[in-house]
């Protein structure tokens, strides 16, 4: 079984980073990448090369390609020490060329020979040189001046490979903290364990690790918020998201909190103590953060701070778009099961009896209406009966739950009723049937040990699915409910052209359905005992 396992996770991978490229090909490829544009209020007001410039850039963080300006250029070469001559330092011939550049004149001899420099080295590696030139105008006066976005630009550029890209991606989904991360820091890098976390003032047992170092200052801790123990050491990074919500990882999206601040009596790294809304557990480093608050005299910083370790996430009283999402499925799921496999059994045993006329009008029924209107149906019922019809998050009234899971759960009732009575129909004209029945064996034990058991198989394998198929969200049903799930954010990003969010979440729901295959093979194994996953008698 093992081997059988080890091979269809391998399978699974394999079809995992196909779809991915697949996903890559039709976005970075097939689809016009100035549609990215559309909503952009930066690129509109851009004017000239700066637009240009502005495009470049935004493909660049969109993962399209690679930019390389001019100024980069010189900037790396003075930080290599390779511009300083008899009479310059490194610093002042950048300075130079860089000015020479920018003016609306002819380039100077040393200003061209970097610039044929530049223009020699990037070609020769494969990238496209743009050069363009200023944009002057004259004025009334007869003096020459660089209309507005128009000054002279230079850069290389390069699309990315899709075998790059791929390379790139998966390596950097799951990334490890380490204490060599921050690039500076005060004190000597490692790692402390302590049994009374600072947050807590140090007089409650709660046990951390923390770094200095590392990106974040606390890599494992403990609270009394369920699972009690948390950590930052591990992180995984589906994509960063560039619209939808911006700077913020996929993973990220899905799965912090929402809903209203909630605040707590904490004790700040210089021992004050202040009620607030900041979770010191998200603690990360900022290069430069408190030396810059020292001279600006930013007392919000001094005050509470004593290293870089500045950057803060909030506590919010609400679940993640993934946790509303799987609750609502969750339940749904649950309630599918207790009314569909009872009525598909008494449909089968009794068919064409008024329990399978009524079953099978109302799978017609689900089957016939498109979801969109028996959802609009049932939200209509439920207003005229009370119930609340959108979605608040900070309300403690669990009746808003009530429409989202029965709407949910309506045609996975219908589902189960029509494929259990179809499988549990075909075994009834089975050999094996009629022996039990020529045995002696009654009906109800025909149907509960022999008919039902086989009929369910197929079912039982769906059961997986179904569940980690709850952390996906429902599209239709959450955007008429107004539920903060994670239903609408595919199709969200979609609209948004968010490249990374929409790779991340094809990655996340890929896994999702390579697992739910494995895991009902092992389901439906565990149940019948005929199937075997062994290579024994080859």
């Amino acid at each position: 079984m093992v081997k059988y396992l080890l091979k269809r996770l391998l399978h699974g991978l394999i079809s995992v980073v196909i779809v991915v490229a697949i996903v890559m090909i039709l976005i970075y490829s097939l689809m016009d990448r100035n549609l990215i544009f559309a909503k952009d209020s930066v690129y509109s007001k851009k004017n000239n090369n700066d637009q240009t410039v502005y495009k470049y850039q935004q493909w660049e963080t969109y993962g399209y390609l690679d930019y390389v300006p001019f100024s980069d250029y010189m900037k790396s070469l003075a930080n290599a020490g390779e511009l300083a001559t008899d009479d310059m330092t490194d610093e002042e011939v950048r300075s130079s060329v860089v000015s020479n550049f920018n003016s609306t004149g002819d380039l100077n001899e040393l200003t061209q020979t970097y610039v044929d420099q530049f223009t020699s080295y990037y070609e020769s590696q494969g990238y496209k040189v743009t050069s363009l030139s200023p944009i002057v105008m004259t004025t009334l006066s007869g003096q020459t001046k660089v209309m507005d976005g128009g000054s002279r630009q230079l850069f290389a550029s390069k699309d990315k490979s899709l075998v790059s890209r791929l390379i790139t991606y998966f390596t950097s989904i799951i990334s490890v903290d380490n204490i060599n991360y921050a690039d500076e820091v005060s004190g000597e890098r490692g790692l402390t364990f302590t049994l009374y976390d600072p947050v807590y003032g140090g007089d409650k047992l709660s046990p951390a690790i923390m770094g200095n170092g590392t990106k974040y200052k606390y890599l494992v801790y403990f609270t009394s918020d369920f699972p009690y123990i948390h950590q930052n050491l591990v992180k995984i990074q589906l994509g960063v998201s560039y619209s939808v919500n911006q700077g913020i990882d996929v993973w990220d999206t899905m799965t912090q909190s929402q809903g209203s601040y909630v605040s707590s009596t904490v004790t700040w790294p210089t021992g004050k103590t202040e009620s607030t809304s900041y979770d010191l557990h998200s603690a990360t480093y900022s290069s430069g953060s408190l030396a810059s608050a020292v001279e600006t005299e930013n007392t919000l910083i001094t005050e509470r701070y004593t290293d870089d370790y500045t950057n803060l996430s909030s506590i919010k009283g609400s679940m993640s778009k993934m946790g509303y999402s799987f609750v609502i499925g969750f339940i749904s799921v649950v309630l599918a099961y207790l009314f569909g496999v009872p009525l598909g059994i008494i449909m089968a045993r009794y068919k064409d009896g008024i329990v399978d006329k009524i079953g099978s009008l109302y799978i017609i029924f689900i089957i016939a209406v498109p979801s969109l209107a028996y959802i609009f149906l049932f939200k209509g019922i439920g207003r005229s009966m009370g119930l609340p019809t959108t979605f608040v998050m900070d309300s403690t009234s669990k009746l808003m739950y009530v429409l989202p899971v029965v709407s949910l759960a309506l045609p996975s009732i219908a589902s189960l009723m029509k494929w259990l009575r179809r499988y549990m129909i075909d075994q009834m004209n089975s050999d094996y049937v009629k022996f039990a029945r020529s045995g002696g064996l009654t009906e109800g034990e025909i149907f509960s040990k022999h008919i039902f058991k086989n009929a369910a198989i197929p079912i039982i394998h769906g059961i997986p699915g179904s569940v980690l198929g709850c952390l996906v969200g429902a599209i239709i049903t959450e955007r008429v409910y107004v539920v903060p799930g994670a239903g609408n954010l595919l199709t969200t990003a979609i609209n948004a052209y968010d490249n990374g969010v929409i790779v991340g979440v094809t990655l996340f729901y890929a896994m999702l359905s390579v697992i739910s295959l494995i895991l009902g093979d092992i389901l439906m194994a565990m149940v019948d005992p005929r199937i075997s996953f062994t290579d024994s008698g080859r």
